[in-house]
């Protein structure tokens, strides 16, 4: 009787089975024709993309790959990532994309530390990949070369992702995978730390998709631009995902760079975008922003980092047509959290908004004990989104999820109608001569003066005061901007002791691909 009990729960679970294998199934069997994604010269429809990751998955499965199985991906956006990322959750294997533009030791981390058994990669970060194996001791068994019509040489002891599709038949594989199944292990950035392993099963995922198209009045008539790279949770999770869900077009270009997408949103007449703020910026001091026909537009999103006023403001009025949306989260929690509605943008402007559906979020002291509304404290989550912990990091994931709540990192405070605005990182708080100042309203003040491009305030060690604050300032082109000006705007906006003691006119500030200013490096770089 145990065992036809076991076998009947099983048959449910099947039936009410919602993997990212399936989401992809169900958009084929609802949209057949309709074009799902678009690369360089490839455009396949939901029926060719739905065939091409059965093939995929089948050829995988044949060279041995199995359930449970930890397996790398290090690329750059291209139609093969998203193909992979669907046929290694029709198998159960767990994807764990890695950030292309990481050192040998940084990838070797992460190898080692998810012990992943497999990778897959373009031909170009095939040598990095072998390097970071070699220096930790890893053999890897599974070595697939994605193959992007590149002319690229083949490398011998790698073997062509598309050779392995072309052996194998389009059907549709019979895997036990279940909904709580482990599907993506997705690296923190490592701006502060060591990267954390974000484990997310597909419920986490899913879950947040519904967020995602319900807070983004997503649908499945838009065309999306997938431009920031899709090894990161944003574009991964927050876009490509949900649009698949919905059955909704995509084009994929292999990075943000604002020629290129200025260019593919006018051809494709393409209606939603997604970037962080300092590809909006890039995009808006481009020559061609104003040339461009961009009236196709209906949806901007930003999120990743906080989006200046000044620039926020600039772009609704350039892009009249468009509604705008701030998504606020993190990795760890697949990463929607919060979001700020087009009506709130002006309203509420600099809120990350309100908590999105499925999430509840509260703000909390030291202890734990929810704050009154207006003061600031942690923001903490529960949600189906949350992340099943950190990968081999019991520690670590307990002090996450003490209390029964996820804990941000984040500093923020709730008005009287329950919208949130980020202070800062508990990390980016700056305390000088006995005085906590928050990076980001330094920052918000330097961004109101003409001639600034981009600003990261920092606090550097100092025998005085402690710490002291220090503004590195990307002037605009042909800008005239000072020290000495910079901070005589700031004695007249700020308190006295919110005036940065020094200020650095640089070239460009260092960010992740994600568009996230490693405020690491600047204090390594200044210290």
């Amino acid at each position: 009787m145990e065992i036809e009990k076991s076998g009947l729960e099983k048959m449910i679970q099947r039936v009410q089975r919602n993997t990212l294998g399936d989401i992809l199934a169900r958009a084929r069997a609802k949209h057949p024709q309709k074009l799902a994604m678009a690369y360089e010269d490839r455009r396949l429809t939901y029926a060719e993309l739905d065939d091409l990751v059965n093939q995929t998955a089948n050829g995988l499965l044949y060279d041995g790959v199995k359930k449970g199985d930890f397996i790398a991906i290090m690329s750059k956006n291209n139609l093969d990532f998203v193909v992979v990322n669907f046929a290694l959750a029709r198998i159960g294997a767990v994807m764990v994309p890695i950030n292309y533009m990481l050192s040998v030791d940084e990838v070797g981390y992460i190898l080692q530390h998810a012990r992943v058994c497999g990778c897959i990669a373009e031909n170009e970060f095939v040598t990095i990949i072998e390097q970071a194996a070699a220096a930790t001791g890893l053999d890897l068994p599974f070595k697939y070369l994605i193959n992007t019509n590149k002319k690229e040489a083949i490398s011998a002891t790698w073997t062509s992702l598309e050779a392995v599709q072309k052996k194998q038949s389009g059907e549709a594989i019979t895997v036990e995978i279940f909904d709580d199944d482990l599907a993506h292990i997705l690296y923190t950035s490592g701006t502060e730390s060591k990267p954390k392993g974000v484990m997310l099963t597909h419920k986490n995922i899913i879950s947040e998709y519904v967020s995602c198209i319900v807070e983004g009045d997503m649908h499945t008539d838009d065309i999306v631009i997938h431009a920031l790279p899709f090894y990161h949770s944003a574009q991964l999770h927050c876009f490509l995902g949900p649009s698949i869900y919905l059955g909704a077009s995509g084009i994929i270009l292999d990075a943000a760079k604002p020629d290129a997408m200025l260019e593919t949103i006018e051809k494709e007449k393409v209606t939603q975008v997604f970037c962080p703020p300092t590809v909006w910026i890039a995009l808006l001091r481009h020559p061609d922003f104003e040339k461009r026909d961009l009236s196709s537009i209906k949806k901007c999103y930003y999120g990743a980092a906080i989006m200046p006023r000044k620039i926020l403001k600039e772009l609704s009025g350039k892009l009249p047509n468009a509604a705008f949306y701030n998504f606020y989260g993190q990795t760890e929690v697949a990463p929607l959290a919060t979001t700020l509605q087009p009506e709130d943008q002006l309203r509420k402007l600099g809120s990350a908004g309100k908590p999105a559906l499925n999430m509840e979020t509260i703000i909390v002291d030291d202890d734990g004990n929810e704050v009154a509304r207006g003061e600031v404290g942690e923001i903490v989550h529960r949600s189906p989104h949350a992340m099943g912990g950190y990968l081999h990091d019991p520690a670590k994931t307990a002090e996450a999820f003490r209390g029964g709540w996820f804990h941000s990192g984040d500093l923020g405070v709730m008005d009287e109608e329950g919208y949130i605005t980020i202070v800062d990182r508990k990390k980016d708080m700056i305390n000088t001569g006995g005085e906590n100042v928050s990076s980001r309203e330094v920052e918000e003040t330097i961004y109101e003066l003409d001639g600034v491009s981009e600003v990261a305030v920092i606090g550097v060690s100092d025998d005085y005061w402690i710490e002291a604050i220090l503004a590195v300032i990307v002037p605009k082109a042909n800008s005239n901007l000072t020290e000495k000006a910079v901070i005589s705007f700031c004695k007249e906006k700020l308190a006295k002791f919110k005036v940065p003691k020094r200020v650095v006119l640089a070239d460009d500030l260092p960010k992740n691909p994600s568009g996230k200013v490693l405020k690491r490096l600047l204090r390594e770089q200044y210290q």
